[in-house]
């Protein structure tokens, strides 16, 4: 049973997605959750973990993805039908958050291409930290499935991850970060349980995990992080950044982690 102000806040997610075209204000949104902008945005990022506004930027880089994926509109047309006057502005923040161009997503069909230097983990680094834990699914029947597990500096998860793996759930993950590190987890399962089309498949059949994190400073630090893969909330972040294509490569079957750069 959700609580009065959780309600609240899942209307204003509702107005958001619906009106992502128009220039919504935080007065516009706290009058949808009645009440006063300043109790809104508390309550707002208290249930989200990210304000009101970046919520908003997020729903409309996510739809703008779904757009370049599933029509053939032009990125002009889709930056407005989102929000954006601008369409430098929409591509510089598409860009930054999803780590393709509007142009390159839609010709890569919604993933990232493979990146290179894939390797297995199987123990820390010397001169780093490590993260690890168990992946779980909830008791409902999930089969097996494919996880792309990174961290990121932030709630939303957007741009290059610190550090990234991919493996499967039910079980073990380990991610390989500079020491002293901190920022937030995620664990995402695509739509089909194979991996194929993780931007395109059903919203509700994905499974997502996010915690924060905190290694300690020094040399040979740990974190643990146990995660439990759930389908999607009203209130959940949206995913901003592109996915590699999860499906059949043998490389998934021995947990493999994709060694990015760290964002500046």
């Amino acid at each position: 049973m959700r609580d009065s102000n959780e309600m609240a806040m899942v209307r204003v997610v509702e107005a958001m997605r619906e009106n992502l075209g128009e220039p919504l204000t935080l007065d516009d949104l706290a009058s949808v959750a009645m009440f006063s902008k300043y109790h809104f945005s508390r309550m707002f990022q208290r249930q989200t973990g990210v304000s009101p506004g970046r919520f908003l930027s997020a729903l409309r880089l996510q739809q703008a993805k779904r757009l370049l994926v599933t029509t053939d509109w032009n990125v002009v047309d889709i930056s407005l039908r989102v929000g954006y006057r601008s369409v430098g502005t929409f591509s510089s923040r598409f860009s930054r958050s999803v780590g393709l161009s509007p142009t390159m997503y839609r010709r890569c069909g919604g993933h990232t291409p493979s990146p290179v230097g894939c390797r297995v983990v199987s123990r820390m680094e010397p001169g780093g930290g490590l993260v690890e834990g168990e992946l779980r699914l909830p008791d409902d029947g999930d089969d097996e499935r494919v996880v792309f597990v990174g961290l990121f500096p932030s709630r939303i998860p957007e741009g290059s991850p610190i550090s990234c793996t991919v493996t499967s759930a039910p079980g073990r993950y380990l991610l390989n970060v500079p020491a002293g590190t901190d920022g937030h987890i995620l664990a995402f399962a695509p739509g089909n349980p194979d991996g194929v089309e993780p931007m395109l498949g059903d919203e509700q059949s994905r499974r997502v995990a996010s915690t924060p994190v905190a290694l300690p400073p020094g040399l040979g630090g740990r974190a643990h992080a146990d995660l439990i893969l759930e389908r999607p909330g009203p209130l959940t972040p949206p995913v901003l950044v592109a996915m590699p294509s999860l499906n059949g490569a043998a490389g998934l079957q021995q947990h493999q982690t994709l060694r990015l750069a760290v964002p500046a």
